[in-house]
């Protein structure tokens, strides 16, 4: 979460709108741990990583739909599911993602 924080605060001081996106789960063998960070502004620019890169365009897709719509929102990617599949999520494991805008 700290690596982030500085992106965050100059998004949000240049008047872009942010999501965060934060590991809260993993059940099984996962990219990464409960608290991993990334943040996703309005023009899509991306500071942290949740997954090390398997889930990560899924998730900025995630993260621009939950500020399009401003509602935050739990996202499950696993093996057997087909999108995380395809999005390359291949540990066997399942991650659980929320994603919330931030105010400023």
């Amino acid at each position: 979460m700290k690596d982030v924080l500085d992106d965050i605060e100059r998004w949000q001081g240049a008047g872009h709108r942010v999501a965060l996106a934060r590991v809260v789960d993993v059940i099984g063998s996962g990219p990464r741990g409960p608290g991993a960070a990334m943040a996703v502004n309005d023009q899509g620019e991306v500071a942290g990583s949740v997954s090390g890169g398997c889930v990560e365009g899924a998730v900025v897709a995630e993260a621009l739909d939950v500020l399009a719509r401003g509602e935050p929102r739990l996202c499950t990617f696993g093996y057997s599911d087909e999108e995380a599949f395809a999005v390359g999520l291949t540990c066997g494991g399942t991650i659980r993602i929320f994603v919330e805008p931030l105010d400023p």
